[in-house]
């Protein structure tokens, strides 16, 4: 997420640096109003449940209203993930001299955890959102989209940080590899909510969690899930 710049008023800009006009603050005040009248009904009733004239009526504005701030019905759910990308692409930009990528995404995530951040799902309702979700062949479908454009972006960001050539594997290999790690680890916060673990219970087992996957992804799988051999067998060549 970009940073943001707050004005006099305590509104946020959606740019560094720059205040909003009055105009558009009362538009940003209004869009996200309907975005989250629009997401109380989706996880109340169910997203295919909700019409967009629901929406609009329990807003009170109009239809065409509604259109005007978000293209789809889709959009009013998943109406931040815009800022979510940007939050990692800034994080990527700013990462610390020396980290690595796997590194700071095994950090970004260990910290949001700390702050119960809902980019990890470790937070309270998560389980709601998720079966919102999955109840969803709409939103199932946009969230693999939406993840599938978040990994590309970050593939050519990690080819242009390392001057990789476009049939160069490299870049897009990381970044699928580090959008795998990430989704296993949401997938099993919100498998835990859903089976009624509360977010202490599982806290040190999540942590641990992170790290068991984190270090798979910056060492290596090269000994995991090695076969032993018979008892009594030679080694096999090169192994003592």
């Amino acid at each position: 997420m970009t940073e943001r710049a707050i004005d006099r008023d305590g509104v946020r800009d959606s740019g560094p640096g720059r205040e909003l006009g009055l105009r558009e603050r009362k538009k940003q005040e209004t869009r996200r109003r309907i975005s989250d009248i629009a997401t109380g009904l989706f996880l109340m009733r169910g997203f295919d449940n909700v019409t967009i004239a629901d929406v609009a009526r329990t807003a009170d504005v109009s239809v065409n209203t509604v259109f005007n701030y978000f293209k789809t019905k889709e959009d009013l759910f998943f109406d931040r993930q815009e800022e979510i990308s940007e939050q990692a692409a800034r994080a990527f930009q700013e990462r610390r001299p020396g980290e690595s990528a796997a590194a700071l995404f095994r950090r970004e995530f260990l910290e949001g955890l700390d702050r119960n951040a809902h980019q990890t799902a470790f937070h309270e309702g998560a389980e709601t959102w998720a079966k919102t979700v999955m109840d969803s062949p709409a939103l199932t479908a946009r969230q693999r989209e939406i993840g599938q454009r978040a990994q590309d972006e970050l593939a050519g960001r990690l080819a242009e940080e390392t001057g990789a050539g476009p049939d160069d594997l490299a870049p897009r290999m990381a970044a699928a590899m580090i959008f795998s790690a990430q989704t296993t680890l949401i997938n099993e916060i919100v498998g835990r909510k859903l089976a009624g673990q509360s977010l202490q219970e599982m806290r040190a087992e999540v942590y641990a969690a992170v790290d068991r996957v984190y270090d798979l992804l910056e060492h290596g799988i090269g000994d995991y899930a090695v076969k032993p051999g018979r008892p009594g067998e030679e080694d096999a060549p090169g192994e003592k």
